[in-house]
């Protein structure tokens, strides 16, 4: 593993080992030989790792190590001293020190702290990547009224630790509004364990969410722990409760009044601190009517109701969430971002969308995929539209037949100059019309091109 390791100490028998033996090990190494000097040439090189020594005249390590902290919070540092005391151990730990060597030196033990500081801040690095990651395919995208109502909820409900059921149809985003509770609460650094009831089977529901003990079944080899006890501290995310059965509303219903349970086959109680939010596409007084949900578990899971619109509610935020797909698919696949004209989107917008925002982004991946040009037009979008688009006459995407001349007139000028490399004169004799009013048509029709003369 390679990497770059600023020694810092006063004893120079001590550089020159550490130094020989660790560019033996491939890394890149730096050295100074006071306080001062180290955080200058921290500042210039940003080592991965920093070996530094307690006791040094003027600057001391632990001032050093305060200071490198605040600056550079990624930089693993691992404390050395000659006069080590718990005490001194327990004030660099606290600090913010990866660990602590005591001299002489242990050259083994060093090459072997140095390689699992490493791979901890690789792992540290994936972390944040994988956050950012996560926070980036979480965000609610659009600017319609019902989407800021939505936000105001989320705002409310995040900072509280109080149990949340989502409802919503199929694809509207229910798992998005719960990670963005989890993001803005007091729990965001802590896990988000998600559950889909509807996916598992109710033989393995219970297992699934309370683990089970080695034998307590036949091919329980080992023991389990479940996602209750893997959400400890953090949020549940109990996706689609509405498929549960009865028997496991039953346990559920007692782990949240009681916040503990035991494993299956088990007796030892575990304790846990979870925040549960649940969500659906069912309508729950129907559910408790026929007798399919416990009336007692729904009035615990909705202390803080909320309910995400379908698209058709919001066709406004349609072309902005096309946009952040597009955009997404082409940072995910590592192609080329494709634009998209104005009518393909109001296209788009046109569509009742029966599968919401997920029917939308599947449409936008196919359209990506399967659409060569780096623009996608109308006439791209309409031959890929899937169920329910056959319900809408193309030509009510316009008010008036003075709007659908002018984007038939747009879309053709538009494809012409591009055929030509954006050449003027030659679209305008392509098109048999003089040059002066191609380019009037050029702009009054807000056409955008490259232009090759």
């Amino acid at each position: 593993m390679s990497g770059t390791i600023c020694i810092v100490d006063d004893e120079p028998s001590i550089l020159d080992t550490l130094s020989s033996i660790l560019e033996d090990e491939r890394y890149q190494v730096a050295i100074a030989k006071t306080g001062g000097e180290a955080l200058k040439v921290i500042q210039m090189e940003v080592p991965d790792v920093v070996l530094l020594d307690i006791w040094m005249p003027e600057l001391d390590g632990l001032e050093v190590l305060k200071r490198v902290r605040e600056q550079f919070p990624h930089i693993m540092v691992i404390m050395m001293s000659g006069h080590g005391s718990v005490e001194t151990a327990v004030k660099a730990t606290k600090l913010g020190a990866y660990d602590y060597l005591e001299k002489p030196l242990d050259l083994e033990k060093v090459t072997i702290l140095i390689r699992n500081a490493l791979h901890q801040r690789k792992l540290e690095e994936e972390n944040i990547n994988l956050r950012v990651k996560i926070e980036r395919h979480s965000k609610l995208v659009g600017a319609s009224s019902v989407m800021e109502t939505l936000r105001q909820q989320i705002a409310a409900a995040a900072p509280t630790h109080s149990r949340v059921l989502i409802s919503g149809e199929n694809g509207t985003g229910k798992e998005l509004v719960a990670r963005a509770i989890h993001l803005q609460s007091p729990r965001h650094n802590r896990p988000f364990v998600e559950v889909n009831c509807a996916a598992i089977p109710e033989t393995l529901i219970e297992t699934e969410l309370f683990g089970h003990e080695r034998g307590a079944f036949t091919g329980a080899v080992s023991q389990k722990r479940g996602k209750f006890d893997f959400a400890d501290g953090g949020t549940l995310f109990l996706d689609e409760i509405g498929d549960m059965s009865l028997a496991t509303q039953a346990k559920v219903l007692r782990v949240l009044a009681e916040q503990q349970f035991t494993r299956i086959g088990g007796e030892k109680l575990i304790k846990v601190n979870v925040r549960v939010i649940a969500a659906s596409n069912k309508d729950f007084n129907q559910e408790i009517e026929k007798g399919n949900f416990r009336d007692d578990l729904f009035y615990r899971l909705n202390v803080l109701p909320i309910e995400v619109p379908p698209l058709r509610a919001r066709r406004e935020d349609i072309p902005a969430l096309t946009r952040h797909f597009l955009k997404i698919h082409a940072e995910e696949q590592g192609v080329k971002l494709k634009e998209i004209t104005p009518e393909a989107l109001e296209a788009l917008a046109r569509h009742e969308w029966p599968g919401n925002i997920r029917e939308l982004r599947n449409q936008v991946e196919r359209l990506m995929i399967m659409v060569p040009k780096t623009t996608i037009e109308v006439g791209d979008v309409l031959p890929f539209m899937p169920r329910g688009f056959s319900r809408i006459n193309p030509l009510d995407a316009y008010d008036s037949l003075r709007d659908a001349r002018h984007a038939f007139e747009r879309e053709y000028i538009t494809i012409r100059l591009r055929e030509n490399g954006g050449n003027v004169s030659k679209t305008a004799d392509d098109l048999k019309i003089e040059r002066s009013h191609l380019h009037r048509r050029i702009k009054d029709l807000n056409v955008e091109f490259r232009s090759g003369n």
